[in-house]
């Protein structure tokens, strides 16, 4: 659509196609397209743009004031796969209002990161991780599987994301940052927010889980290294309130010596995770 290295004028291309005029996210409403645009000066602003040594483009979100927040133009990156959205990205050129088509990308994983606002305050920035689809078959082939669109609060990885589906499943990565958001960065028993330690346990083995499965944040609780390591051997589980229920194989003393008691339970459940603990508390039962 957009030949490599040739320079566009910026008006023209929003003529033809729309979307936001100044803003380095343009989301064009009637086209399933995505200008992203870096530069130079948004390092005034706190922005940090730019290839990694593993050829990945990290791009700041938008929002000059305050902590940048999921709507507008980050919302529609994070969303691009389900709304079947291409994003196109173009930096800027020596010659004035010419930017130079790089590449089209795709979201791979986001991270947050502390900066400052156009008002000298401190905030929380949004970085995404995005690949370019001309290298990504330089990237090794180790899951291939692809997802079923479906419509969530997240986007999720396909095909094209080798890296984020390999890293998911050693509890890093795209599929982790998703659980700590949904938890709010703490232990979903002990409310603990010591990160470092804090395990992305999948409720549903990863090797009981079908494609879907292994990705859906509805499958993942945020649990310290104990009570992970409890349940993933269902020596505890939990009811659909959320109650902790605890295995008659460990014996009084353990209990105490492991900190656990009765009175535990998740700080949320939701209607997606229930049938994910049926099928852990099946387990569970069987084995207890």
């Amino acid at each position: 659509m957009f030949k490599k290295g040739q320079l566009y004028r910026r008006v023209s291309l929003h003529e033809e196609y729309g979307g936001r005029r100044q803003s380095g996210i343009s989301n064009c409403p009637k086209n399933p397209i995505i200008f992203i645009f870096s530069g130079k000066t948004g390092k005034q602003h706190g922005y940090q743009d730019g290839w990694d040594e593993d050829n990945y483009f990290w791009y700041s979100g938008e929002g000059q004031i305050g902590d940048m927040k999921f709507t507008g133009g980050n919302k529609s990156v994070l969303n691009h796969q389900v709304d079947e959205k291409k994003i196109y990205l173009f930096e800027k050129s020596k010659k004035s209002g010419w930017w130079m088509f790089i590449d089209e990308l795709q979201l791979v994983n986001y991270e947050y990161y502390n900066t400052g606002d156009t008002e000298g305050n401190e905030r929380k920035g949004i970085k995404f991780k995005l690949l370019s689809i001309s290298k990504e078959l330089s990237i090794e082939d180790k899951i291939v599987t692809p997802l079923p669109k479906r419509k969530y609060n997240h986007n999720r990885p396909n095909r094209t994301q080798r890296r984020g589906l390999v890293n998911s499943r050693v509890g890093q990565g795209y599929y982790r940052q998703q659980i700590l958001d949904k938890w709010n960065n703490r232990c979903g028993v002990t409310g603990s927010n010591l990160e470092k330690i804090l395990i992305s346990s999948h409720i549903v083995p990863w090797k009981d889980s079908n494609d879907f499965e292994k990705l859906d944040p509805e499958n993942g609780i945020l649990l310290s290294p104990t009570l992970d390591g409890l349940f993933d051997k269902y020596l505890i589980s939990f009811e659909d309130t959320g109650k902790i229920i605890i295995s008659n194989k460990i014996d009084k003393e353990d209990i105490y010596c492991l900190g656990i008691n009765q009175n535990m339970k998740l700080t949320q459940i939701t209607d997606g995770m229930k049938p994910y603990l049926s099928r852990h508390r099946k387990i569970f039962n069987d084995k207890n």
